[in-house]
């Protein structure tokens, strides 16, 4: 009986109350199998996973691959030491020890580029998870590891559970493993995931629900250690989602995608803005009226306020702190790291607004083009493996040229793959 034959709506969980674990293992590994050979997704496998898998294939992982260790020694401690989650890792610990202990599990945690940062358990389970990379600074990111609960936590930004042969590569598939992502209770922005990884008896609603609550329970923590202050700035965080959020007033407010780009604009146009121009800025169609305009601006002035949004020309009352000026300041001062760093993605992927469709690529065009310029590794690599970046040829060849000559091979099998999909 399939998942929704047996009535149960939660495709997040991997396993139904009932289900046989090895029986659905089997059931799996046949169907990842045809996956493989036939790019055919098969019952049991949840439409996530084959989301997920996808990802994986158009990421060109391989299945027989193991994951690359990137940070260890001093580079390794002081990274994670500079982290915001440092701040929580007494929490998670005191949440998650006897759990991990009393079932043998581990508990890990990542940074938002899918890099582990602490991998902690019983000896016996972290020696087997030794054997695969599953080790502090290894890169598990979806696009450089695939289908994996802390990879796949962040890719699709909530919590998430991936059992056995619903890992995309062969040497995890004897594990079971739940995360969910932490976010900046600030700004929204995903810091990292936490992590349990273990055995059959983690494909269990409990785990998702446990990892969850402790993911929970660590934003509150940094909430706590960093008491929001009186800001008469608001915050407009637009990279890497469709959505922007908006923080003004001690008010949170998830904007729709036109109000999103009426921010990015007004963001960058402090002076105002004349409704003609404005116009011009938002909309591709020639033909969209003054009379479209004026409404999608009365509907955001009912949400902000009417202090907030004027008029003649249009701008914000308040000064505006946005994510992706915060990336252009870094950039220009030179600080790459820190402009990297702040990039959480393409501004407003999926718009066409002239305004936001210009100052996207000239912001991932100056970040590619100093990545190149520094040929710094380990900085290219964050690049690389990211969602956006998984697909950029100039940056992939970059990343071969400054890789040390034995660990080319991955980089320069996927700068051939990208070379060979492009001419086709």
């Amino acid at each position: 009986m399939g998942r929704r034959e047996a009535g149960v709506s939660d495709t997040w969980v991997a396993l139904e109350p009932g289900a046989d674990p090895a029986k659905r293992s089997a059931a799996l590994r046949r169907a990842y199998d045809a996956y493989l050979t036939a790019g055919r997704v098969e019952l049991p496998v949840r439409p996530e996973v084959a989301d997920s898998w996808r990802r994986s294939a158009r990421a060109r992982v391989s299945p027989e691959g193991l994951a690359g260790v990137e940070l260890d020694g001093d580079d390794l401690g002081a990274y994670r030491d500079a982290h915001a989650l440092a701040r929580v890792m007494p929490v998670i610990r005191e949440l998650t020890g006897a759990y991990a202990r009393d079932g043998e599990h581990l508990v890990a945690v990542c940074d938002a580029h899918g890099r582990l940062l602490w991998v902690e358990g019983p000896p016996a389970t972290l020696a087997r998870a030794d054997t695969m990379n599953f080790v502090p600074g290894a890169r598990w990111a979806e696009t450089a590891a695939g289908t994996n609960a802390p990879g796949t936590a962040i890719a699709v930004g909530r919590p998430v559970q991936v059992f056995a042969a619903e890992h995309f590569r062969r040497d995890v598939q004897s594990w079971t493993c739940a995360a969910a992502p932490i976010h900046d209770p600030a700004t929204g922005r995903v810091l990292g995931a936490v992590d349990i990884t273990g055995g059959d008896r983690l494909a269990h609603p409990h785990s998702l629900a446990f990892v969850g609550a402790v993911a929970r329970a660590a934003e509150s923590q940094l909430a706590l250690l960093t008491p929001p202050a009186p800001d008469p700035c608001a915050r407009l965080t637009a990279l890497g989602r469709d959505e922007a959020l908006l923080t003004a007033g001690g008010r949170r407010l998830r904007l729709s995608r036109r109000h999103s780009e009426i921010l990015t604009v007004l963001a960058g146009r402090p002076e105002g803005i004349g409704g003609d121009e404005l116009l011009v800025e938002l909309y591709e169609d020639e033909r969209v009226t003054p009379v479209t305009l004026r409404a999608e601006l009365s509907r955001l002035r009912r949400l902000l306020g009417p202090d907030v949004l004027r008029s003649r020309p249009y701008r914000l009352a308040m000064p505006v702190e946005a994510d992706f000026d915060t990336v252009t300041r870094r950039l220009a001062a030179g600080a790459l790291t820190g402009a990297l760093g702040a990039y959480a993605g393409p501004l407003l992927p999926q718009s066409q607004a002239p305004a936001v469709t210009r100052l996207r690529d000239r912001l991932g065009d100056g970040l590619r083009a100093a990545l190149i310029a520094r040929g710094d590794p380990a900085l290219l690599a964050d690049w690389a493996y990211s969602a956006w970046g998984g697909e950029d040829l100039p940056v992939w060849r970059a990343l071969a040229a400054a890789l040390p000559r034995a660990q080319r091979a991955a980089a320069l099998a996927r700068v051939a793959a990208l070379d060979a999909w492009q001419r086709a």
